[in-house]
């Protein structure tokens, strides 16, 4: 899982940021992207890929890795922006807004996916980054931690839609959500399942 760090450090850089987001596919609610710097000595076994650990896992892990950062910053599209834009490209602005989140300037980016952000930084896109580099692993912690909370939140609100369950996600309860009491404020308009 340090491939990439040690990599990117034997060439000098040491300041190096792992990106990720969480919420390309929900029907609701924002994506929420994280840039997390870790020290050479960050030690936190169980950090990998958000979407194999359980809710309670991710919740335990996410003051583990935020006590230990270097730095962690936290980037956000909504809804609006999302249906305005598109979802690759609010994906891409809510990475760029987590890495100015930093309080830490970055020198290098590790970024999960095929895309690199727009940004003059020295980077590279990883696919499947999330489960082969330690720093975007703990990103994508607390990417999907933080966006769960922000939908608990949003459950709160519209209670109708259950966001507490399924966080927004295409679930066949949230699809017949959406048919039986039409989309509230913060679903994606442009998104199939909310196009009734």
């Amino acid at each position: 899982m340090w491939e990439f760090e040690q990599d990117v450090q034997n060439k000098g850089y040491k300041h190096i940021a792992g990106i990720d987001e969480a919420g390309r596919g929900p029907l609701a609610g924002p994506v929420v992207s994280a840039a997390v710097i870790l020290p050479p000595n960050f030690s936190c076994p169980g950090v990998t890929d958000s979407k194999k650990l359980s809710e309670k896992k991710r919740e335990a892990l996410f003051p583990l890795i935020k006590a230990q950062a270097l730095a962690v910053g936290i980037g956000v599209a909504d809804h609006k922006e999302i249906d305005q834009i598109n979802i690759l490209a609010a994906s891409l602005l809510s990475m760029k807004r987590a890495v100015i989140d930093l309080a830490t300037g970055p020198d290098y980016l590790l970024i999960d996916g095929k895309f690199t952000i727009d940004m003059d930084l020295p980077q590279q896109a990883i696919i499947k980054g999330d489960s082969r580099s330690i720093s975007i692993a703990a990103a994508s912690i607390i990417a999907k931690v933080t966006r769960d909370r922000i939908m608990a939140k949003l459950h709160n609100t519209y209670p109708q839609y259950n966001f507490i369950r399924h966080k927004g996600y295409p679930t066949k309860a949230h699809k017949q959500a959406i048919i039986d009491y039409g989309p509230c404020p913060v679903h994606r308009t442009t998104f199939n399942g909310v196009i009734l």
